[in-house]
């Protein structure tokens, strides 16, 4: 994957230096009659592994087609990494799909460098602007321009167990040093502490993310990242001595470096590992999910990530924010129809993915008539409390340092690179692209 993002950073850079963009060439959508229209819609809510999701999707798709006789939206469905790569192979050829999913600040980056994500502010004019949650937009737009629309809020805190913990007489921690101790506790007694899957190191890097923030404070990742400050920071240094330290622990479930998220997920599913840090898109599985048993659900609580006494960072600053968001395809032949597909696609998402999903939109909700879930209500609570919320690493990153991150991460976990040599090579990657 790390060559194919290098080739479309070369193809964008090349298209920029151009000048004007490359006009369309075809693909998208296609119109085949007066009243004949074919949106080509692709997403990462696979039936699968996000039923809930994939069914509001199949809802919303199912309305908007009976109330425009003549519009067919075609879905293309991949899994989170299989998206990433062929929106790279698609972008290389000028061949987005009309309607799809892409993450905010670095990542979309070269597509609106490129040219090839079409403005949407005309969608935000007539109140659909004002439903959003402050702040939300903002990640998906540059120049004072948006180029996507947002669907999901997330925080990441730390899922556990409540049944493992009562077993062995264990409290939730608040500070690391009692999260270390639960660490041992379990590893003693046999039980997996946490499970991560870090062949996606996006997994692994919110571990690091977190203990840079509670080593060093909130703003000092970030600016690592904008280059107001240095990854070769003591506090970035430590978080990643410190990751190697759980390692060292046995904290993480076996063989964590060659296994995926939801190959890792399925120990803490099955009660096997007491711990999950993940993003709050997960809430679905431990409450509304009528596939999985209402009394592992019932077992399951969340805490946030302990603070590091003598630390800079405080307990209510969370890793997170704004989740996928939809673009419209620059060179879709269905521009416009698009554009009003979005439009219906974000009002009807956020009250159902509320209700069918429990899951945190980025427009706002009227939650005091609706039946939640508690711990929806608490995550919400904690939303509305939290100090601060720290966007994902390789989300603020371009693609390419973005891939050096996640490269980076998996081999501080396997050990093969000093915390030292992970904070310089960050140091020069982010350096090349100046």
């Amino acid at each position: 994957m790390k060559s194919s993002l290098l080739v479309f950073l070369a193809i964008l850079l090349g298209l920029v230096g151009c000048g004007s963009p490359a006009q369309p060439e075809g693909g998208g959508g296609t119109t085949t009659g007066a009243d004949e229209v074919t949106i080509n819609f692709m997403h990462l809510w696979p039936a699968g592994s996000s039923a809930q999701h994939n069914r509001i999707v199949e809802s919303i798709i199912s309305e908007y087609e009976e109330n425009n006789p003549g519009v067919n939206i075609n879905v293309d469905v991949l899994s989170n990494d299989q998206y990433k790569e062929t929106m790279t192979v698609l972008a290389s050829s000028r061949q987005l799909p009309d309607v799809g999913l892409t993450w905010a600040a670095g990542y979309m980056t070269p597509f609106i460098q490129g040219n090839m994500f079409t403005p949407l502010d005309d969608i935000l004019e007539g109140g659909l602007g004002e439903s959003f949650i402050p702040g939300t937009t903002e990640a998906f737009a540059a120049n004072d321009t948006t180029y996507g629309l947002p669907l999901e809020l997330n925080i990441a805190p730390i899922y556990y167990n409540k049944n493992i913990f009562a077993e062995y007489d264990l409290d939730v921690p608040e500070t690391y040093e009692e999260f270390k101790n639960v660490v041992q506790t379990l590893q003693a007694n046999g039980v997996i502490p946490i499970t991560v899957g870090n062949r996606e190191p996006w997994t692994g890097s919110m571990w690091y993310m977190y203990l840079a923030d509670r080593f060093g404070g909130p703003e000092t990742l970030t600016n690592a990242i904008n280059r107001t400050g240095t990854f070769e920071d003591p506090a970035l240094i430590q978080a990643a001595e410190e990751i190697q330290n759980l390692v060292d622990m046995n904290a993480f479930v076996r063989g964590f470096n060659g296994i995926g998220n939801e190959e890792a997920k399925g120990p803490f599913m099955n009660e096997q590992a007491a711990m999950y840090l993940m993003g709050t898109w997960e809430l679905p599985n431990y409450t509304t999910n009528e596939d999985v048993p209402q009394e592992f659900r019932e077992s399951i609580g969340f805490f946030k990530f302990p603070v590091v006494e003598g630390g800079a960072g405080d307990i209510d600053s969370f890793v997170g924010g704004p989740g996928v968001g939809l673009f419209v395809s620059e060179n879709s032949q269905v521009k416009e129809q698009s554009k009003e597909f979005v439009r219906f696609f974000v009002e009807r998402w956020g009250e159902r993915a509320v209700t069918d999903a429990g899951v945190i939109p980025a427009t706002r909700v009227e939650t005091g008539e609706l039946d939640l879930p508690d711990m929806y209500i608490e995550v919400l609570e904690e939303l509305a409390n939290a100090s601060n919320i720290t966007l994902y690493a390789d989300v603020q990153m371009s693609a390419a340092v973005a891939q050096t991150h996640l490269d980076l991460i998996q081999s501080l976990y396997g050990g093969d690179i000093t915390p030292e040599e992970f904070a310089r090579r960050h140091e020069e990657a982010l350096a090349a692209e100046q």
